[in-house]
């Protein structure tokens, strides 16, 4: 079946079929992205991780509407109600609504009008009204009336009629559609505040009567509206003109102005109201929000491969502190490889005696272990124990402040009490603090990255494609790095091609037993790494120190007898190739190309002999914060330095130093108009930010990156309110407590009908 999809897919996307072939049939074997990447160039036509992400995606969708018609085929043969024309019908659509159109006529339905109508044997009343032919309707509807079956007038079988044409009207394939394209083009969000919920809900004041074009609508706002919504402040809507809509489905059923073609337009106009709006409506809410989910997990996979990929500063002999005004400065000395080899307490903002026993200490344990960097937590007492720790005077000690969010959730965490089982969580989290400066990947993996603190409404957006994405971006940074195999954790282990946490759990195990691997190849020997695994996850096990020189390096085994006879050609070992470019500029690629390896494959064995197992992340820089320490000593018109924490669609999030990042907002980033923050600012990036204004109830500071900006209130400034443009959240607190997981619509498990099923019983309700 799979083979079916090629030329659909290379067709949607732009690709060369054989390219997306031979993608597809490496997914069959259960390649990975980064190994076909990377690895299988020629194969794929060197097609990158983000159109073989696509061709995947695309796969699954196709595979899940497939899934979904046979389940419909078998369904509809069942019960006897599949012919061939319906066949050739549900075969032919493309996309799962039309599916779902076609079989809406004949799912198992709950009883409704239309079916006690039809009891009361109408349903030939409803045909005749339909032919809207001359006779008058009470005239027809006369034979129908009933005592037995309860039909006591005319006018109550006509009712019933009504019902059984409005059913198939709200069923009916062309209305539908009709509607469908009116939502999308037409439809308008509209939310108001609940009764009484004014002063609860006032986080949510911008949204008590807002409207907005539901397809201009954007992620962070379709969000923050649901979550009103569902936190019992806000009723939300997705509004049509209801005459617009009735006049878009008159002329498929109305024939004629005469009295029988009056009875089927007001039928018309009943399905519209009663059924057809409700179900649209629902279809309307689940397609904006996949929308907004999209964008929003897109938003938070970009912002996570920023951070992942910092700049890491390397084997240094670090002293953390995780800072604490009553509870004291958690201590802890980590070696060069990242071993807690001490860890105290400290108390310098506990008064001079304290303060002084604790200058006394650190400098004490700065010179027994050889400390080259003080890494400090961002949280609170940051600044003002990197204030204590600059008084210091340190000689040659490099000071930095570090993110510290999600050291909290790792030091509670499973791995750390796995990890450092007789320490308390104050211990883990400052060796988390100070791993995180050494190796910001490295220690990341360890934890969940939903809170890292990148995202954007991560509680409110599908969860499932949430965290399939975050683990993309995770495997994918880790196999960019690469990983040292003899030195990394499980859990990074577990990210490598091929790998997962029980083969990564294996690694270590034969490890610790049997000590360093002395060369890829005896990778082989951990139990259950078969041939497979370690074809996916080889290239990207760094060894360093091995006897084969290439095992420190992106080559992959498989290659090592081509460099191998490269080096033999020009007289050489492969080492030499390694350190002189002079003999690496002599080999003439050409020669070496082959059935299974061409130049773009070459070109990367070549790449890497000149820098084997380069590191892709920037160098390492200190950064230092202004003078302010807290939100009270920020002045309107004060430039000071910053470091980008998160970027949202309606701005970034910039940390100055004050224990609260400050919004600039996407209007004032750039002196030039921006549609998207992302192509300003990334996370992790050290900007130079003005105040425009502190709002010190709220703790609110608005930024700006503009050169000569307006200072004041936003207000006054002439812009729209910043709340309006971010959401009831536009400040960000690293401090903050997770936010409470709100009720949310699921997408449909089965089928959308059954979804929008749900939702229209609950409107009925």
């Amino acid at each position: 079946m799979s083979d079916a999809y090629v030329p659909k897919i290379a067709a949607e996307l732009g690709l060369n079929a054989g390219g997306v072939a031979a993608a597809i049939n490496l997914f069959k074997e259960d390649a990975t992205i980064p190994f076909i990447s990377r690895y299988r160039k020629e194969a794929t036509g060197n097609l990158d991780e983000v159109v073989l992400g696509r061709i995947q995606e695309r796969l699954e969708q196709l595979k899940e509407l497939d899934a979904r018609r046979e389940a419909i085929l078998k369904s509809l043969a069942e019960r006897n109600l599949l012919t061939p024309e319906l066949k050739a019908k549900i075969d032919a659509a493309q996309v799962l609504s039309k599916l779902e159109d076609i079989y809406l006529p004949f799912r198992p339905k709950r009883r409704t009008r239309a079916t006690i109508a039809k009891e009361k044997g109408l349903e030939p009343l409803a045909d005749q009204l339909y032919a809207q032919g001359p006779e008058a309707p009470a005239q027809l509807a006369a034979p129908f009336i009933s005592e037995e079956k309860g039909v006591k007038t005319a006018e109550e079988a006509l009712a019933g009629a009504r019902d059984i044409i409005a059913e198939r009207v709200s069923e009916d394939e062309a209305a539908r559609a009709r509607l469908r394209a009116l939502f999308a083009q037409k439809g308008v969000f509209h939310s108001k505040v609940l009764m009484d919920k004014e002063a609860e809900g006032a986080k949510f004041k911008d949204y008590f009567d807002w409207k907005e074009p539901a397809a201009k609508a954007p992620s962070h706002r379709i969000l923050a509206m649901r979550r009103g919504e569902a936190e019992g402040f806000l009723s939300m809507r997705i509004e049509v003109e209801a005459d617009e809509a009735v006049a878009l489905l008159e002329p498929l059923f109305v024939k004629n102005g005469g009295a029988c073609g009056l009875q089927v337009k007001e039928a018309v106009k009943d399905s519209y109201e009663r059924l057809l709006s409700i179900s649209l409506e629902g279809e309307a809410r689940l397609e904006t929000k996949k929308r907004a989910d999209a964008q929003a997990i897109e938003v938070f996979a970009r912002n996570l491969r920023e951070i992942l990929m910092s700049s890491p500063l390397g084997h240094k002999n670090i002293l953390a502190l995780d800072p604490g005004f009553r509870t004291g400065c958690k201590l802890v000395c980590l070696d060069s490889n990242g071993k807690l080899i001490h860890d105290d307490v400290v108390y310098p903002h506990s008064g001079d005696g304290a303060a002084a026993s604790a200058a006394a200490k650190v400098k004490e344990l700065a010179v027994k272990f050889k400390t080259e960097v003080i890494a400090i937590g961002n949280g609170t007492a940051g600044r003002e124990t990197e204030e204590f720790a600059r008084g210091l005077k340190l000689e040659g000690v490099i000071i930095v402040m570090v993110n510290e969010s999600g050291a909290s959730v790792y030091s509670a965490s499973e791995v750390a009490r796995n990890e450092f089982p007789d320490k308390d969580v104050t211990v883990r989290g400052a060796v988390s603090i100070g791993r995180r400066l050494m190796d910001p990947l490295a220690e990341l993996v360890k934890r969940d990255p939903k809170s890292i603190g990148v995202g954007q409404y991560q509680h409110d957006v599908d969860q499932g494609g949430l965290k399939k994405s975050l683990d993309a971006t995770v495997e994918s940074c880790v196999n960019s790095v690469g990983v040292e195999v003899n030195t990394a954790s499980r859990e990074l282990l577990s990210y490598v091609s091929g790998l997962n946490a029980a083969l990564a759990k294996n690694i270590v195990e034969h490890r610790n037993a049997n000590g360093a691997f002395p060369s890829r190849a005896a990778l082989k020997k951990v139990p259950r790494l078969g041939p497979k695994a370690f074809e996916q996850a080889a290239g990207f096990l760094r060894l360093s120190g091995g006897k084969n020189p290439l095992d420190a390096s992106a080559v992959h085994p498989e290659r090592y007898e081509l460099v191998e006879k490269m080096a033999a050609d020009l007289g050489c070992k492969v080492q030499d190739l390694m350190t002189s470019a002079e003999l690496r500029a002599k080999i003439d690629i050409s020669r070496y190309v082959s059935d299974g390896v061409g130049e773009p494959t070459l070109k990367d064995i070549l790449a890497e002999l000149a820098k084997p197992g380069r590191d892709p992340r920037k160098q390492f820089e200190a950064f230092a914060f202004g003078e302010a320490q807290k939100i009270g000593d920020l002045k309107p018109g004060q430039k000071l330095p910053g470091i980008v924490t998160n970027v949202a669609a309606f701005g970034a999030f910039v940390d100055i130093g004050v224990h609260q990042d400050g919004l600039v907002h996407i209007s004032e980033l750039s002196d030039r108009f921006v549609q998207d923050a992302a192509t300003v600012v990334k996370v992790g990036q050290k900007v130079s930010v003005t105040v425009l204004d502190v709002d010190l109830p709220r703790s609110r500071i608005a930024l700006s990156m503009k050169s000569n900006p307006v200072v004041g209130p936003r207000e006054s400034r002439g812009s729209q309110p910043a709340a309006a443009a971010a959401g009831p959240r536009p400040g960000f607190d690293r401090n903050r407590r997770p936010e409470p997981r709100p009720q949310r619509e699921e997408a449909p498990a089965g089928s959308m009908a059954e979804a929008l099923k749900a939702f229209m019983d609950k409107r009925r309700s």
